[in-house]
């Protein structure tokens, strides 16, 4: 199958205004784009790019004074397949996990381990361990936190997410990930496009989505508390820490973000 992918988001800009973009389809996925993921600025503007320490592709630009627009329209070849399901996948004791993994342990920005470790070890240390394990955490955190985009707040943490029951994607994303690595399982944030693709179309509007990916055996597996259920046709753009590493956008300087709208839809098939 095919889908196309893209955003567009409008800043108004009261000064020049440097910003670092995490905004293309991760590295992994470059194989699959059957039209390029190129950044389209308006006005036009020098873009330059790297590599960050989680391998993610990250552009460089100075939005000029006044309204700029950032946007992409890409076509991504995808298998159709619905996320992993692997109930045998075995927890790794620490001492044996390789040591890339390793910072997946530990707390960061938004996922303080300190203060969640107690509740965690209370409500999943009797139970089963492994992939069964990240799934009971899923399943208390879809039960948990009550979904709303009007309960969207960039500065809310696992924590706060846990105390206050509601939030967004990401709320759910670090819960879980900070649950996780509480039980001594790394997690990790990942960041994307996933469209409403043969599923009941969801009555929202479109936005990035953030899942996480849990390590077991001896790879990553994707989980989604937010959804709670295998899905088709996601698309990954970034991983890291937490929703503080891949953030979209970081802007270093006063602006206001005008219009924002992300798209993510299966091309029909032709005959």
């Amino acid at each position: 199958m095919e889908i196309r992918v893209g955003f567009e988001m409008t800043y108004q800009c009261p000064q020049p205004t440097p910003m670092i973009l995490a905004l293309n389809i991760h590295y992994s996925r470059a194989p699959d784009l059957v039209r390029p993921d190129h950044l389209i600025t308006r006005p036009a503007v020098p873009v330059t790019a790297y590599r960050d320490l989680f391998g993610n592709w990250c552009s460089r630009i100075v939005a000029p004074q006044g309204d700029f627009t950032i946007s992409t329209d890409a076509v991504v070849h995808d298998r159709g397949d619905p996320d992993v399901v692997a109930p045998g996948a075995l927890q790794v004791p620490v001492e044996f996990l390789p040591e890339q993994t390793l910072v997946y342990l530990l707390g960061s920005r938004y996922c303080e381990t300190d203060q969640l470790s107690e509740i965690a070890w209370q409500r999943f240390g009797a139970g089963p361990t492994g992939w069964q394990r990240v799934q009971a955490i899923c399943d208390f955190v879809h039960g948990h936190i009550e979904f709303g985009y009007q309960y969207a707040r960039r500065t809310r943490t696992a924590l706060e997410a846990y105390n206050e029951g509601r939030g967004v994607c990401r709320d759910y994303a670090h819960l879980a990930i900070a649950l996780c690595r509480c039980m001594n399982i790394p997690a990790r944030y990942c960041t994307g496009y996933l469209g409403d693709i043969r599923i009941e179309p969801v009555p929202a509007p479109m936005d990035f989505a953030g899942w996480f990916e849990a390590y077991l055996g001896d790879r990553w597996y994707t989980f989604d508390a937010r959804n709670n259920t295998p899905r088709i046709g996601r698309i990954l753009m970034a991983r890291g820490r937490d929703a503080s590493d891949v953030a979209l956008a970081s802007t270093f300087g006063p602006n206001t973000l005008q219009s924002f709208r992300v798209w993510s839809d299966e091309i029909p098939a032709t005959t």
